[in-house]
């Protein structure tokens, strides 16, 4: 059978593509499936919250060994630095000698020539030499006593607590080893005042958490002649300084201010910058950067950044900081 070809209509290519246009028009104006949402940004926050810091369960904390001690509150006034010798106690021994030797003399002296004078006019008169010898051996031996005692006073300072009794229990316990004497001298500029009410002392090589030395008897000394500054004498009673011992010494200046103190085994040292951890809430652990610049007795003085009572890591802190540089590591 022979098949009929039936020509198309002119118009229906145009046709055709005009209906396929229109379908897929029809197919781009449907919508799409819906976009999975996205989280809050608190949910946001709080994940990121969450990953900051180490995580550990109870029984890691227990085999780790991790222990914390709350943030002690305290107050502190900045603290101007100087350096201190220790007086031997021979310059102070040989001091009290002379003076003590010039006074015996002195007192002798006078006596002979009271006992002349009471002589005069009687048979048992001294010859006017003798009694003009007695006169001028008073005078020597007064001006002796009185060179011995201000060269004491130029030596260890006008205000010394003895203030011209050196007869006192200060002055005998220093020349017997019994307390030590200090000499201190601040930069120039360091100190606003004339004379600090306290002065606190400590060795050179003093390590972190060993106690300091304090003395609230300090008076003015001599300008030190080889080191430009403000001088300042001070006492020190029951410390094991030894005699013409160099040690550091630090003056309140200014109002003290509020802060907490960082025990010194909470402190870690990473990329260059002392850290410290706090547990803010159980199991988790935040590293905080502190500032080591104020350091005490028993640890660092902090002004910011740690709140009084905080829970700081002071036992396998390192543990802690090796989580976090490496997550992947269990804790030893």
């Amino acid at each position: 059978m022979n098949s009929i070809w039936l020509p198309r209509p002119p118009g229906a290519a145009l046709w055709l593509a005009a209906l396929c246009a229109a379908l897929l028009g029809l197919a781009g104006c449907q919508p799409g499936q819906p976009a999975a949402a996205s989280a809050p940004a608190e949910a946001k926050d709080q994940a990121s919250a969450e990953s900051e810091g180490v995580t550990l369960k109870p029984d890691e904390v227990l085999k780790a060994g991790i222990a914390t001690t709350p943030a002690a509150a305290a107050r502190q006034a900045p603290e101007a630095t100087g350096y201190a010798l220790v007086i031997t106690r021979e310059v102070i021994a040989q001091a009290v000698a002379d003076i003590t030797s010039a006074a015996a003399a002195e007192r002798q002296s006078h006596a002979a020539l009271l006992r002349s004078k009471g002589l005069a006019g009687t048979p048992g008169a001294m010859a006017i030499e003798v009694q003009e010898a007695a006169e001028r051996q008073a005078t020597v031996d007064a001006a002796a006593l009185t060179l011995a005692e201000r060269r004491v006073s130029a030596t260890f300072g006008r205000n010394a607590p003895w203030r011209g009794d050196y007869a006192s229990r200060e002055l005998a316990a220093l020349a017997s080893g019994e307390s030590k004497l200090v000499r201190v001298t601040f930069p120039l500029g360091s100190l606003a005042a004339a004379v600090p009410p306290m002065l606190r002392l400590s060795h050179l090589s003093s390590a972190q958490g060993q106690k300091s030395f304090e003395s609230d008897t300090v008076w003015s000394a001599p300008a030190d002649a080889t080191l430009p500054g403000k001088s300042f004498f001070a006492l020190l009673k029951g410390s094991d300084v030894s005699e013409g011992e160099r040690l550091l010494a630090h003056a309140p200046v200014g109002a003290a201010v509020a802060g907490v103190v960082v025990p010194a085994a909470a402190v870690l040292i990473s990329a260059g910058k002392y850290w410290c951890y706090v547990e803010d809430k159980p199991g988790h652990y935040l590293r905080a950067e502190i500032d080591t610049s104020v350091p005490t007795d028993d640890g660092y003085f902090v002004t910011a950044g740690i709140a009084a009572g905080a829970r700081i890591v002071t036992s396998s802190a390192g543990e802690l900081l090796a989580r976090e540089v490496n997550p992947g590591s269990a804790a030893d």
